[in-house]
């Protein structure tokens, strides 16, 4: 896989054309609509790890455990978007706890341990996205909704780290679809070679 097919969204954030539908309009005026405050932050995410072509592996980051013990396929068996719709399993993760716990078995039998500090990566707390802050649309009382995920991928002997975010958007991003008024696209942080 190369890394730059998620380092740029796949398509374009549209910052014109059809706008989101309003909504309720007796509605909206009791939930404070306003503008989010930029740039983006997060104080709680969400966390996955998934493993690809490894004889065994195990991450543990918030006291939960992700992986298996026994080999796991090549990406390639899923297909070029095995990445596409890859969100958290474990959300409401305060930031932050101690580094992820990796070990595993790459593909040519050689054993890996490592920490990936997830708050150093993002120490800032800043929500990795490619929204433009012109593009954002108002949300209840300036919050987005939904935390970020944070997302890591064993494949063989690299670690990546993503971050996906949902992010409200004035215009549709699918012209016609009433509900893609929002990106949520894939982001490469930080990638790690053993």
């Amino acid at each position: 896989m190369a890394n730059a097919r998620y380092t740029y969204p796949e398509t374009p954030v549209l910052t014109s054309g059809e706008l989101a539908p309003e909504g309720d309009p007796a509605k909206a005026a009791t939930m404070n609509y306003k503008q989010p405050t930029w740039p983006l932050r997060f104080e709680e995410h969400g966390f996955s790890a998934r493993c690809y072509d490894t004889q065994s592996c195990k991450v543990v980051y918030a006291e939960v455990h992700h992986g298996d013990p026994k080999p796991s396929p090549p990406a390639s068996t899923y297909g070029l978007g095995y990445l596409d719709k890859w969100t958290s399993g474990h959300g409401g993760i305060r930031n932050f706890p101690p580094p992820a716990k990796v070990t595993w078995t790459s593909k040519d039998g050689s054993e890996h341990d490592a920490e990936i500090d997830i708050g150093t990566l993002f120490e800032d707390q800043l929500i990795r996205h490619f929204v433009p802050k012109e593009e954002l649309k108002d949300v209840p009382n300036g919050k987005i909704p939904v935390n970020p995920d944070i997302l890591l991928e064993v494949n063989d002997r690299t670690i990546r780290v993503y971050m996906r975010a949902y992010v409200p958007t004035k215009h549709l991003q699918i012209p016609g679809n009433p509900h893609s008024a929002r990106r949520d696209d894939l982001v490469l942080v930080k990638t790690y070679t053993y």
